[in-house]
């Protein structure tokens, strides 16, 4: 049974803690990703995406402490478990997915534009991706402290995605031993199965 994304955000651990807490976790979720799907890059977008689309977002969730502001976006987000949110995004991905037979899925591994912090000491975030050519999506995405780490994490983000019948580009880094037998063993997935 298909879930939508709020209800897989439901699941979702609350990180708030204490009686003023206005807004619901989960549809504070959905909004952020709405926003970003549309282009929001800033908290502050995602504030003015939902108080512009308010009425329609009203069709779907409750908003009892009206459209929640940028801080709140902020604080939400600063505090959310990354764990959970992957998972429960993740699984939202495969429901709208469209299972293509010959698909191509493209492994890469890429930095993030300007997510160096050089004044923090923070360093820039590298992510392996897979990326769905038919269906122009992200599959799963896994975030490695260094471009070497491509290696292991493209047996991990195998382990999260089902690929069966596809076509799978990987560069030369990726092209190791655990990677090529999971591929070719057709090792099924943890959370996505075929039904």
């Amino acid at each position: 049974m298909k879930k939508s994304l709020l209800e897989l955000f439901q699941g979702i651990p609350e990180p708030r803690k204490g009686n003023g807490i206005r807004h619901k976790l989960d549809e504070v979720l959905v909004i952020a990703v709405l926003a970003i799907i549309s282009d929001a890059r800033t908290y502050v977008d995602m504030e003015t995406f939902a108080e512009v689309r308010e009425e329609w977002l009203r069709t779907f969730l409750e908003l009892p402490g009206g459209c929640p502001s940028h801080d709140t976006f902020g604080d939400i987000l600063s505090a959310v478990d990354p764990k959970y949110l992957h998972e429960a995004f993740q699984k939202w991905v495969e429901t709208v997915r469209e299972r293509i037979s010959g698909e191509v899925i493209d492994f890469d591994g890429k930095t993030i534009r300007r997510s160096k912090d050089g004044a923090s000491g923070k360093r820039p975030i590298h992510v392996v991706s897979a990326w769905a050519n038919e269906n122009q999506l992200v599959l799963g995405q896994i975030a490695v402290d260094e471009k070497s780490n491509e290696i292991t994490a493209i047996p991990e983000l195998l382990k999260l995605l089902y690929i069966k019948g596809c076509i799978v580009t990987i560069d030369a880094m990726g092209t190791q031993k655990t990677s090529q037998q999971r591929l070719l063993n057709g090792e099924p997935t943890t959370c996505c199965k075929q039904s």
